[in-house]
């Protein structure tokens, strides 16, 4: 039989909390220094991140092994090493970058017209200028342009590096115009979009699962030298399994502020990134640099249901019938939230950020949560009904 300790210490290897989370533990992961020896394809190191030539990568991967050589190099270093990886001179013609600013531009300009366009994650409303889904408004606008951008074969082959074949490309274009102050220090979907207390529910093995899921990537659109901003990153901090929760604490924090790096871009460079490795948008001091990026979010295959099921339409079957059962007793509370967890969407994305953003927190309200709260205030069914599709709606593009 488990004695009081060995099932503590079992329950401590399962859930992670945020006030088990050690600096000195963290520090030793961190503080380490990156060896260009290790990283055979790589041209150089700049404040331990890694920098790949271009065109040395692409010949390097002419060849099936030399492809494979390349694709597990930079798996590790996403994985075990730095985290992060530049890639200069990414798109060597630079007027494919210069089509897209103009049309990303236009979106911009339209919505400051028409008051719309979501705000950001980590950052102060009206800090920068964010278009969500730029992938498909880039798409519609300009579909030969967005052909000649994709069609970059180094966007291509570092999201198999990481995610294998078969990922699924979305992307978000944010403009941090001068003066615009840093964003906090963060990691990024799924695990970095959630509260403390969210991130304390999952097991760690979903900690060490979040991070695989997806990549983060940037295309610089203009040079962005230190003053403009560049991002803030922390190399080798997405191998603290605990970091979610790390994050939430003063203490960490305040060693992102005194030791993350920063690198200079020029337009067309590529930096791709671990999501759980600690980063941050720089504060733009610039005069005059209006620093444009389009951020990729690459998501694996993997991380989707098998079965496409219409929990709108389940949801609003069920609501009347929960109402009805909790009213004379015939279900309990936690019985009915049971219930809603197996019919109503209990996660917040994907959704249309632009009518959908995440006010007042890092993520929109849920489809469960929803049914909750109307639950709780005795909604009439008509009154959900409608709210229901009125969320329904505000997800589609």
């Amino acid at each position: 039989m488990k004695t009081d300790n060995s099932l503590k210490q079992r329950a401590d290897r399962v859930w992670l909390t945020e006030a088990a989370c050690d600096l000195e533990e963290f520090r030793a992961e961190v503080e380490r220094t990156t060896v260009l020896a290790d990283y055979p394809h790589a041209a150089a190191i700049e404040k331990n991140v890694l920098i790949y030539d271009s065109a040395s990568v692409l010949t390097a991967a002419e060849s099936s092994e030399g492809r494979r050589a390349v694709l597990a190099e930079i798996c590790d270093a996403f994985a075990t090493g730095p985290g992060v990886v530049v890639l200069k001179r990414a798109f060597e013609d630079t007027a494919v970058i210069d089509t897209a600013s103009g049309i990303f531009d236009d979106i911009i300009n339209e919505q400051h017209r028409t008051n719309t366009g979501g705000g950001d994650h980590f950052a102060k409303a009206g800090a920068n200028d964010r278009i969500w889904n730029s992938l498909e408004k880039h798409c519609l606008r300009d579909p030969e342009n967005f052909a000649a951008y994709y069609g970059n074969a180094l966007i291509a082959l570092v999201s198999e590096a990481w995610l294998g074949p078969s990922y699924q490309m979305t992307a978000q274009v944010n403009r941090v115009n001068p003066g615009g102050a840093a964003q906090s220090a963060h990691r990024d979907y799924h695990l970095g979009f959630q509260t403390s207390s969210a991130i304390e529910q999952f097991p760690a093995h979903v900690h060490r699962l979040s991070p695989v899921l997806t990549l983060q990537g940037a295309v610089a659109h203009c040079d962005m030298p230190l003053e403009s901003g560049p991002t803030l990153f922390l190399p080798y901090s997405q191998t603290y399994v605990p970091g979610y929760l790390a994050l939430k604490r003063q203490e960490f924090r305040d060693y992102f502020d005194r030791h993350h790096i920063q690198l200079p871009l020029s337009k067309g460079d590529l930096v791709f990134f671990n999501p759980a490795l600690f980063h941050a948008a720089g504060t733009n001091r610039s005069e005059g640099i209006k620093r444009v990026a389009n951020l990729l979010q690459v998501s694996s295959a993997f991380g989707r249901a098998m079965e496409t099921v219409n929990r709108q339409r389940m949801s609003a079957v069920l609501y009347p019938a929960l109402k009805a059962m909790l009213a004379d007793g015939r279900l309990s509370h936690a019985e009915a939230g049971c219930a809603i967890a197996s019919c109503a969407e209990g996660y917040s994305f994907p959704t249309n950020l632009d009518r959908d953003p995440p006010v007042g927190g890092l993520a929109p309200k849920t489809q469960a949560q929803l049914m909750h709260e109307a639950l709780s205030g005795g909604w009439e069914e008509a009154a959900f009904t409608a709210a229901l599709a009125a969320q329904s709606e505000k997800k589609l593009s």
